[in-house]
């Protein structure tokens, strides 16, 4: 998925299903129905099926261009990262998320809050229904903000403390299938234009070695 236009709102448009999911649902609370049929309609129902997840995380921003590339292990929670530091030197990292206390400080404070939040973009139709200390209210249809078309409104709402997302809302426009076809989001960008994509989406499924290309 690719955005242009941020300043401190986000017009986004999403192609293509994600068929990923970010953390377990079997101690998820009850949730808005809206919520849970996001998730649904993005795979949710397929996450047992998962041994491997891997993607390419890219932002562009004025005098900055970054790629994150990671393979991550949902069942062991083993992450292994691929990318540049702060002076643009190759880095690598293999570490478990269970285990983040022993790792390094450069793991703890500069890769895993990066691997968090890039795999929050990749799986995020899964953050509405997982991330339980977030507010979701159905809206009604509603014009959509881009296309100008009838959709169902959708507000995800963080609070303004604690978290990864804090004060962050994302407005998000559904199809009649359910599938988010514009978000609108607001949050602490600092007004620079950039744009944001990922790439080398693939999984690895339960019994085999190959990876599949995320359709």
């Amino acid at each position: 998925m690719t955005y242009l236009r941020p300043v401190t709102k986000i017009g986004l448009l999403l192609f293509g299903a994600l068929a990923l999911a970010a953390t377990s649902c079997s101690q998820t609370p009850k949730r808005p129905a809206v919520a849970e049929q996001i998730a649904k309609t993005y795979g949710l129902d397929s996450f047992g099926q998962i041994e491997a997840i891997r993607y390419t995380f890219n932002l562009e921003v004025p005098g900055l261009n970054l790629s994150r590339s990671w393979v991550w292990e949902p069942k062991t929670g083993q992450v292994s990262y691929e990318g540049k530091d702060k002076d643009g030197k190759p880095v690598k990292a293999t570490y478990v998320r269970s285990q983040l206390s022993s790792q390094s400080d450069a793991v703890k404070n500069e890769i895993d809050p990066a691997f968090i939040n890039d795999q929050y973009w990749l799986v995020f139709p899964f953050h509405v229904y997982w991330d339980t200390s977030a507010q979701v209210q159905d809206m009604g249809t509603q014009e959509s903000p881009l296309a100008k078309r009838s959709a169902k409104r959708v507000v995800l709402k963080y609070p303004s403390e604690g978290g990864y997302q804090p004060g962050d809302t994302w407005e998000l426009y559904l199809g009649t299938d359910n599938r988010v076809q514009e978000i609108l989001y607001s949050g602490t960008a600092d007004g620079k234009p950039l744009r944001l994509s990922l790439s080398n989406v693939a999984v690895k499924l339960t019994g085999s070695d190959a990876w599949a290309d995320a359709q």
